[in-house]
């Protein structure tokens, strides 16, 4: 399938790791122009340096100086599109929680993605085109152990977009949010390792129980992930806005 985004600009957060790497890369493979960002900046040059449609931003998207500065960087340009992602919160149970632990996850997940989309969505509608694809969690539909702050703060996420998108229907831009089980990056070892802590199992042993649970038999790949997030960042997914789409391996036992 063309995507017809080749040209197109992006921002794609958290670009040198798991889903932000994968989906920058599959976007610039279409010809698309992506401003790449991530706080590490030699990690972000190895990656990206010397790709002529790829433009870098080193800093903390959670940071409204970056957000400004990601302003600056866009400009009069049109923004076809934006994936709004960033890591999580630490894993706790709830008695395993501070008051302060709450303070600074509704910063990292939630405060930070209200001043992003207020920022961009307004030059989206002026344009009459824009797609935005926020990364969430399956725990917005079926919570996951050990991840309450997670759990909590990303139905915040999905109440917002879920409004914004009935507010703004008519106007071209669509939200959607995809939510990931496990996949084979980084940000899943937080939960193994966690689970080793209780258990008393190794690390190795309680990745491997996890994924005999998972019904298709094995972790999902970045890759696998972005190939979704690349159709609803396209112009193919006009009559798709304000949803939530699990891709877990079929994990979630939700019908809804």
């Amino acid at each position: 399938m063309n995507l017809e985004i080749n040209n197109q600009l992006f921002i794609v957060s958290g670009a040198t790791s798991g889903f932000g790497k994968a989906i920058a890369q599959a976007l610039l493979q279409e010809g698309a122009c992506v401003i790449v960002i991530a706080r590490g900046e030699d990690k972000l040059r190895e990656l990206y340096s010397g790709i002529e449609n790829a433009e870098l931003l080193s800093g903390d998207i959670t940071d409204y100086g970056t957000i400004d500065q990601l302003e600056y960087m866009v400009g009069e340009r049109q923004l076809h599109g934006m994936v709004v992602n960033a890591g999580g919160p630490p894993a706790k149970m709830v008695l395993e929680t501070t008051l302060q632990d709450w303070d600074d996850a509704y910063q990292k997940i939630l405060r930070w993605k209200v001043a992003i989309t207020q920022t961009f969505v307004p030059k989206m509608m002026k344009a009459g085109y824009g797609r935005i694809v926020y990364i969430e969690s399956s725990s917005v539909k079926q919570p996951i152990e050990n991840l309450v702050l997670s759990n909590s703060l990303r139905l915040a996420v999905v109440g917002m977009v879920k409004t914004l998108s009935q507010e703004i229907a008519r106007s071209g831009v669509t939200l959607n949010i995809i939510g990931p089980g496990s996949h084979n990056t980084p940000a899943i070892d937080r939960l193994y390792i966690k689970k080793a802590e209780q258990t008393g199992l190794s690390f190795e042993e309680v990745k491997k129980n996890a994924v005999n649970q998972i019904p298709v038999g094995s972790l999902g790949e970045a890759e696998d992930f972005a190939s979704l997030a690349l159709w609803l960042l396209s112009p193919h997914s006009r009559y798709v806005t304000g949803q939530t789409m699990i891709a877990d391996g079929g994990m979630v036992k939700a019908t809804l």
